[in-house]
C-alpha cells in the first residue's frame, strides 16, 4: 500500500457543526494527511472525563460520539484497503470534568458513555486508583465492559466481595489481526505509582518483567509485533526496562509503545524497529500510529522487517479534522452509533445541569500561557483573591496564616465568559480539603514556600517517594523549557509548507517537536507560549512582616501536599507529624471553594 504523505488544505466550503449544542464549531485550517500503513492505531490517553469535548475551544470540540464515528469510518477504510486498525486507550479516564465529577456517586454517566467505543487494548491510569470506590468501579464495571481487551500487567486488586488478591485484569493478550493476520502480543502497564488506595497493589515494573509469565510471553517465537500500552511516560525508566527486556530475547521483532500520564504529545525512537507515541490530554488529541513492513508469519520475515516504517500523526479532536481524514461531510460522516452516543452525552450533561452558571469570568486566566506572577495567571488570581477571601476558619480568623496550594491542583484554564458547574471541575476536580498546623514560628513558615519550590532534590533524598514534580502541572514533568512566542506567524521551510498555508492565517495550537521531527501534528498551527510555574503558591493573610518575626502563624495547606509540607518543615527545623495537623474549614473542598468565590464575585450571566 502506498502511504499518502501529501499535505493539503481541506475544502473551506465544508460546513462543520459541533456535536454538543453548547460547543463552538471548529474552524478551517491546513491539514497533513494520515500516514496509513499495514497496521494502524488510534490512541487516546488522559481524557479525564472530557468526553463531551471542549465546548469553548474550536480545535478540540468533537465529543466521544464523534470519535466513535471517526473510528468506525476508519475501520471501514481499513477493511476496504485490506489493512488493520486497532484502537488503544491508556488510562486516566476519570477526574477532570463535570461529566464525571458532578454526579453522585462520581462517574454515574461516564462508564456507559466510554464503553461504547470499541477498544482493542485498554489499560488503567493512576487516577482510577486514588480511591477505593473508583478502583472498585474499574474492576467491577470497566474491566467487564471491555472483556478480554483490558490489560493489567502489574496491578492487583483485593476483590471487594472475597477480599482475595487478584489481577485487576488479564496480564497480557495474544491475538491475530483481522485483515493482515499479524500476530500481536500486547501488555498493559502502569508506571511505578505509589499513591494508590490500599485496595490495590501496583507491582514495580522491574519486578514484573522478572516474573515467569512475562518471560514466557516475550519468548514466544510466533509473534510478529509486540504492543506495550500503558499509563507510563514514553521516556521513562519503566519503558526503557521493558524495551531492554524484550530486546534481549527478541532482537528483531518490532515493538510499538503507547504511553500517557504527562499530558503531552510526544514520540520516541527506541531503535529502528521500536517507537513510542504519547497522545496528549483531555480529548484534545487522537493519536494515529502506523507501521508497515510487519511480517505475518506467512511471509519472509527478513525482507519485510528490513523495510519497516513507523509513522505518527497527532489529530486535533474536531469535526473539521475528522471530515477531512475520512473524506466525508456533516451528512455522510456520523454513524448511527456515534450520533446516539453524542445524544447520550448531551442528555447526561443536561441531567447534571453542567451549563448552569455560577458567574461570568471577566478575563481569560491561564495556567501556563503567561508567566507567573501575572494578572492573567490563574495562580496569581488564586493567591491574590480567592485564597485570602475564602480560607477563613471562623474560630481562628484573627490568627495570621500562610496558605499554600500546589499549582498541580489547578488543571485547566478559565476562559472569559460563562463560569459553569462544568468549569469548576475542569479547573480543579479534586475533592481535597485544607489542613493546618497551628502556631508555627513565623521564621520557619516564612521559608516554607522557598523549600517546596527550590529544594526538591534535597527533600527527595529524605523521602524518595515525594518527588517535587508531583506538585506542579503534569505538563511540566518533562523539564520543558519556557517558550515565549512573538506575535508573528511561524515560518516554514519550503518543503514543509502545506498547500494554502500562505493564504490562511494559522490559529494558535500544538506545534509539536519530537524524535521524528516537526511534522507530527495533523493541523498546522501558530505556536502558543508556555511558561513553567512553581510547585506551590502561597497567600499571606493578616501578616505584617515588620512585627511578625518573633510571632507564630497558622500554616494552612491543601491536604494532598501534607507529606511535602511536613518534610519541608522538618528540613527547616520544625518537628511536626501528622498528629499535629487538623482539618481547616472542615467539610469544604477546594473545588467548592472556587465555585463559591466565583458566585460571590463574578455574579451575573454572560
Amino acid at each position: 500500500m502506498i502511504t499518502r504523505w501529501l499535505v493539503g488544505l481541506a475544502a473551506s466550503v465544508i460546513v462543520v457543526q459541533a456535536a454538543q449544542p453548547s460547543a463552538v464549531s471548529p474552524v478551517s485550517a491546513p491539514l497533513r494527511e494520515l500516514p496509513w500503513g499495514q497496521i494502524n492505531f488510534l490512541h487516546t490517553t488522559d481524557t479525564h472525563g472530557w468526553h463531551a469535548g471542549h465546548l469553548q475551544e474550536p480545535s478540540f470540540s468533537a465529543d466521544w460520539g464523534d470519535y466513535i464515528s471517526f473510528a468506525e469510518r476508519l475501520r471501514e477504510r481499513a477493511d476496504e484497503d485490506g489493512v488493520d486498525l486497532l484502537v488503544i486507550d491508556t488510562g486516566d479516564r476519570i477526574e477532570g470534568n463535570g461529566l464525571y465529577d458532578a454526579s453522585d456517586p462520581k462517574g454515574v454517566y461516564t462508564s456507559d458513555i466510554f464503553k461504547e467505543q470499541e477498544i482493542d487494548i485498554i489499560t488503567v491510569g493512576n487516577h482510577e486508583l486514588y480511591k477505593q470506590n473508583s478502583s472498585n468501579t474499574e474492576y467491577l464495571k470497566t474491566v467487564p465492559n471491555f472483556k478480554g481487551n483490558y490489560l493489567a500487567s502489574n496491578l492487583d486488586i483485593f476483590d471487594p466481595a472475597t477480599r482475595e488478591r487478584v489481577p485487576l485484569a488479564r496480564r497480557y493478550r495474544k491475538f491475530t489481526t483481522k485483515n493482515q493476520g499479524i500476530r500481536v502480543v500486547a501488555f498493559g502497564f502502569l508506571f511505578d505509582f505509589k499513591g494508590n488506595a490500599n485496595n490495590t497493589i501496583v507491582r514495580k515494573v522491574q519486578d514484573t518483567i522478572d516474573e515467569e509469565w512475562f518471560k514466557d510471553a516475550i519468548h514466544d517465537r510466533e509473534v510478529d509485533l509486540f504492543v506495550v500500552a500503558g499509563h507510563v511516560h514514553i521516556r521513562s525508566e519503566e519503558y526503557r526496562m521493558i524495551f531492554k527486556a524484550i530486546r534481549e530475547v527478541q532482537w528483531d521483532t518490532p515493538i510499538q509503545f503507547f504511553g500517557g500520564h504527562y499530558h503531552i504529545r510526544d514520540y520516541k525512537k527506541f531503535d529502528s524497529k521500536s517507537y513510542a507515541i504519547e497522545s496528549g490530554r483531555y480529548m484534545e488529541t487522537i493519536g494515529f500510529q502506523s507501521i508497515s513492513g510487519v511480517s505475518t508469519g506467512t511471509k519472509d520475515q527478513s525482507s519485510h522487517r528490513a523495510s519497516m516504517t513507523f509513522s505518527r500523526r497527532y489529530v486535533d479532536n474536531n469535526l473539521y479534522s475528522f471530515y477531512h481524514h475520512t473524506s466525508l461531510n456533516s451528512t455522510t460522516f456520523p454513524t448511527t452509533h456515534g450520533s446516539n452516543v453524542s445524544a447520550l452525552i448531551s442528555s447526561s450533561r443536561k441531567a447534571l445541569k453542567l451549563d448552569s452558571q455560577f458567574g461570568c469570568a471577566p478575563i481569560d486566566l491561564w495556567t501556563n500561557r503567561v508567566p507567573y506572577p501575572n494578572n492573567s495567571s490563574i495562580f496569581s488570581w488564586l493567591e491574590q483573591l480567592v485564597l485570602p477571601d475564602m480560607v477563613i476558619e471562623p474560630d481562628r480568623q484573627s490568627t495570621p496564616r500562610v496558605v499554600i496550594a500546589n499549582t498541580g491542583a489547578m488543571r485547566f484554564d478559565i476562559f472569559k465568559g460563562p463560569f459553569t458547574i462544568d468549569t469548576t471541575f475542569t479547573v480543579s476536580p479534586f475533592s481535597t480539603g485544607f489542613r493546618y498546623i497551628k502556631d508555627v514560628p513565623f521564621k520557619i513558615a516564612d521559608q516554607l514556600l522557598t523549600v517546596l519550590n527550590n529544594e526538591g532534590e534535597i527533600l527527595k533524598q529524605a523521602a524518595p517517594d515525594l518527588e517535587a514534580w508531583m506538585l506542579a502541572p503534569p505538563e511540566q514533568a518533562t523539564g520543558r523549557a519556557d517558550m515565549m512566542v512573538p506575535n508573528t506567524q511561524k515560518a516554514y521551510k519550503d518543503n514543509q509548507q502545506p498547500l494554502g498555508a500562505n493564504k490562511q492565517k494559522l490559529t494558535p495550537g500544538y506545534t509539536t517537536k519530537d524524535d521524528a521531527g516537526e511534522d507530527g501534528d495533523d493541523t498546522l498551527h501558530s505556536p502558543i507560549s508556555f511558561y513553567n510555574v512553581p510547585n506551590c503558591i502561597e497567600a499571606r493573610i493578616g501578616i505584617v512582616t515588620d512585627d511578625q518575626a518573633a510571632k507564630t502563624v497558622d500554616v494552612v495547606y491543601l491536604e494532598f501536599i501534607q507529606p511535602w509540607v511536613l518534610l519541608a518543615l522538618k528540613f527547616l527545623g520544625g518537628e511536626y507529624e501528622s498528629a499535629d495537623t487538623e482539618a481547616y474549614l472542615e467539610g469544604v473542598d477546594f473545588t467548592t471553594m472556587i465555585a463559591q468565590w466565583v458566585k460571590e464575585n463574578w455574579e451575573g450571566d454572560c
